[in-house]
């Protein structure tokens, strides 16, 4: 008897264990994931309050919404230009930096820099930059354009400014992937003749694919989630060029109090990333090398 009720205790244990972890998930994971949904099959007061149900018509309205339709098309195309040159800037200075050399963590230290920067006060910082009136941009190209007021370069300029913010990250991880390669690998390669280019594109990137994917998949779920740059530089303008999804959805909410449409289009956001992510899983099994 008294050895069963130790096995019941060992039993417990792990779940006892995991109690506050899953409490704090719950309350803060879970719980708002399912009231998400449930909020975007309804209509709501100004409160949030639940009037009637609706069903699946706030999304048909939503697809029928030109101001939505473009804040869709605007964040899949932000994803492009804030994903591609960050990965591609980050992987050129990681693989610059992968040969530990005197000197070498002062540069590693200035490319991560952006990283202890908070958004707030990075915005704040790149809008003297941008500004049209005594900005440094235009001091130093002598221009006199405003950038954040034209929405031909409203969007590149928040692009910009969220490429230098998640660059460091991207260094980091490429960095530790390129410096984990076996260097007896890269001394048979040069041994044997192979260039440079060579060796990045047959060793390095191979043996780097775990950290090449988690970067190219951060990348896409960030380009999608970046809201404090949009805010704080362009507050979704001029002429919505930069009203992304998410930007949209904290309007809808707080400033319209449509709590449902924010819901729905919620809920949409999530499908995007989830389908992405999905596709880059599958790829994963193809390319990626453990």
């Amino acid at each position: 008897m008294a050895g069963k009720g130790i096995g019941k205790r060992r039993t417990l244990l792990p779940y006892l264990l995991l109690l506050p972890s899953l409490v704090v998930l719950g309350m803060f994971v879970f719980y708002p994931f399912v009231r998400n949904i449930v909020l975007s099959l309804t209509m709501t007061d100004v409160a949030g309050n639940v009037v009637k149900f609706v069903g699946f018509r706030n999304f048909e309205r939503l697809f029928g919404n030109k101001t939505f339709l473009n804040s869709l098309q605007v964040s899949f195309r932000f994803a492009v230009m804030v994903g591609v040159p960050t990965f591609v800037l980050g992987f050129v200075l990681a693989l610059a930096a992968a040969e530990q050399k005197r000197g070498s963590r002062i540069y590693e230290t200035m490319y991560t820099m952006p990283l202890v920067i908070a958004a707030a006060p990075a915005s704040a910082i790149w809008y003297m930059v941008f500004s049209s009136t005594g900005g440094m941009l235009n001091y130093l190209t002598g221009l006199n354009h405003p950038w954040l007021s034209d929405p031909s370069t409203a969007i590149w300029c928040v692009a910009a400014v969220t490429v230098w913010a998640n660059l460091g990250i991207n260094i980091i991880f490429l960095l530790t992937g390129f410096r984990n390669v076996p260097q007896e690998l890269i001394e048979s390669a040069k041994i044997d003749g192979a260039g440079y280019l060579v060796r990045v594109r047959k060793i390095i990137v191979p043996l780097a694919s775990p950290q090449i994917f988690f970067v190219v998949f951060y990348n896409i779920v960030t380009s999608f989630q970046t809201f404090a740059q949009v805010r704080l530089l362009t507050d979704g303008g001029p002429y919505y060029s930069t009203n992304v999804l998410i930007f949209q959805i904290y309007k809808e909410a707080f400033y319209n109090s449509r709590f449902y449409n924010a819901c729905a289009m919620s809920v949409i956001l999530f499908l995007i990333i989830f389908i992405i992510t999905r596709v880059q899983f599958f790829f994963e099994n193809k390319g990626v090398h453990y």
